[in-house]
């Protein structure tokens, strides 16, 4: 299959990190974590318009939600599930991973999969890690999520970055075992791909066995001049003009491997309440959140997009 042919065939996964604006990592120090239920809350609302953009596309997206949220906002997750969305979990209290012991890391994806599965009515297989903090201090964690019953893993960022990172990591789809990363560095070699009628319409993937195999779905990169460049989701779609983040999908769609777009609810809220952060924060927080909704209908009206675990599903067909 050609490069172009695989641009055309290739269906990606779309996903949505259910937090609030306060909770973003650069908010930390401002608002503190004691103080989140005094904070207006912008949730609801701010996923309703997120759903709402979803059902006027007729794309189904993966959404990764917040244990602490899932608590106060049950209502909210379960219009995620009706709408047939998949609920994922992102843990439950939005800490670091590695400033976590590895029991109070367990007791948090534990009690969040609990938690969302209850309001989902169905398996919860997919996990993100607060601010993508699975990096080289916490590689610890995926034994972990195995053992908890997690199927897949979108946390480790294959890039540099001052807060979180593996540069060396695989950049597409792959499967750990334990702290070893079993990945194809080679951008030739992605596989076959298939056109969203293909894809299974209930997703059956099987729950992990004891505790030595993790699917790595990591957040997207572009390489350039042998540097990993992300470009897929938050800040860096807020920032980057729409039309070349749909060039740089469309060429790692062209080597033959699905992308990963992710998002918040507040990047669709620009009239959320202004908090008092500077300088980087603040500009990292606020860039471009007027423009955020019109990027992502570009983005969906050029590409093919479906739940992560869908296309978690299909790449372990693909290698039977």
């Amino acid at each position: 299959m050609t490069g172009r042919a695989r641009q055309e065939a290739a269906v990606n996964a779309l996903s949505c990190d259910l937090e609030e604006y306060f909770q973003v990592q650069c908010c930390e120090g401002v608002v503190a974590r004691e103080a989140w239920d005094t904070m207006p809350s912008r949730l609801a609302a701010s996923t309703d318009r997120v759903l709402a953009l979803l059902e006027e596309a007729g794309v189904k997206a993966t959404f990764f939600v917040l244990g602490w949220n899932a608590e106060r906002h049950p209502d909210v997750v379960r219009r995620v599930a009706a709408a047939g969305h998949e609920v994922a979990s992102h843990g439950y209290a939005h800490k670091m991973v590695f400033e976590q012991s590895p029991d109070e890391f367990r007791a948090d994806v534990t009690r969040a999969k609990a938690l969302l599965e209850d309001l989902a009515g169905r398996p919860v297989l997919g996990y993100r890690a607060p601010t993508f903090s699975i990096t080289e201090r916490s590689r610890w964690a995926i034994p972990i999520l195995a053992e908890a019953g997690y199927r897949y893993d979108s946390s480790i960022f294959p890039i540099r970055h001052d807060r979180y990172g593996i540069p060396s990591a695989p950049r597409f789809l792959h499967e750990l075992n334990g702290a070893d990363d079993k990945g194809i560095e080679d951008e030739g070699r992605g596989r076959g791909t298939r056109t969203i009628e293909e894809l299974p319409a209930t997703c059956h993937l099987p729950l992990a066995t004891g505790h030595s195999s993790l699917i790595e779905f990591p957040p997207t990169t572009l390489r350039v001049l042998g540097v990993n460049l992300a470009m897929a989701g938050g800040g860096y779609l807020r920032l980057l003009p729409a039309r070349l983040v749909r060039a740089a999908l469309r060429r790692v769609n062209g080597l033959g491997h699905p992308v990963i777009v992710y998002f918040h609810p507040w990047e669709l809220d620009p009239e959320a309440p202004r908090l008092p952060l500077r300088g980087l924060r603040r500009f990292r927080h606020y860039v471009g959140l007027r423009r955020t909704a019109d990027k992502l209908r570009l983005l969906l009206r050029g590409l093919a997009f479906t739940t992560a675990a869908a296309v978690v599903e299909q790449w372990m067909l693909d290698r039977r």
